[in-house]
């Protein structure tokens, strides 16, 4: 049995997230999707609690994915969980440069292959820290999220 890891802060998922779990689900007997709380990205918009809630709910249609939320090192979750392959989703030219890097730590630590998979153009620019500004403004980000993402920003910024 091949198991993917697929991390990442996932706050909130997007539909290129969901592009990329899909597709990796497709490609491997079982996909564990964890949730992070990155120190290096801004405040955190939900709890990884809440990031677990919203992803079961997003990915519930998909049957060999399973949900984990992690503060430590990829590495050490992908030998928890048996994984013997991290997927990452590239949506820009950019993103490569910082994704090569940890791909090329990870395999110094652990062992184990980094598989990038390009997100569609249609969602190349679509990036959580975007959607939360957005949101936060009171605008429109259902093309871009599932609705259960949508109405659960809503809810965040309804009071601020």
């Amino acid at each position: 049995m091949t198991i993917a890891l697929v991390p990442g802060s996932f706050d909130p998922v997007h539909n290129g997230h969901l592009e990329v779990i899909e597709r990796a689900a497709r490609l491997f007997d079982e996909v564990v999707v964890a949730t992070v709380r990155n120190p290096q990205k801004s405040e955190a918009c939900f709890t990884l609690e809440e990031r677990e809630e919203i992803l079961a709910a997003t990915l519930s249609h998909v049957e060999n994915v399973r949900i984990v939320a992690f503060s430590t090192l990829i590495v050490d979750v992908a030998r928890d969980v048996g994984a013997s392959v991290i997927v990452k989703g590239l949506r820009v030219v950019s993103d490569f440069e910082n994704e090569l890097q940890m791909a090329q730590m990870n395999k110094q630590l652990s062992g184990v292959e980094t598989l990038f998979l390009p997100t569609s153009s249609a969602h190349s620019f679509i990036a959580s820290r975007l959607l939360r500004e957005v949101a936060r403004y009171g605008g429109d980000v259902r093309a871009f999220v599932p609705e259960v993402v949508a109405q659960r920003l809503e809810e965040k910024f309804a009071n601020e």
